[in-house]
């Protein structure tokens, strides 16, 4: 059975934007929180989570990495707002810092 993938987007101490994929968010955070995350996030902790969508599949989690990269910064602020009304996710003001 394959696993479950993952999208999720991390907000940087600079506020830029890291979006990225996994089959387990939580493993990943903290990768990325100890530096053994991409090398983008190492220098940019700390770290918050602001999205995460499920995607089923490792290649629909790429297709849709790809879609939200190719977004531009307010479409990438749009999704996370609007994703945590849809999905009763943390809103903006209560993000969570990993």
């Amino acid at each position: 059975m394959e696993s479950v993938w993952y999208v999720y987007i991390l907000r940087c101490a600079d506020g830029t934007l890291y979006t990225g994929i996994s089959t387990d968010v939580e493993k990943r955070l903290q990768a990325h929180r100890s530096g053994r995350g991409a090398k983008y996030t190492r220098s940019r902790c700390p770290l918050t989570l602001v999205y995460q969508e499920c995607c089923g599949s490792h290649s629909q989690a790429l297709k849709r990495e790809c879609r939200i990269k190719s977004m531009t910064r307010q479409e990438k602020l749009q999704l996370i707002r609007l994703g945590s009304e849809a999905d009763g996710q943390q809103s903006a003001g209560e993000e969570r810092n990993i």
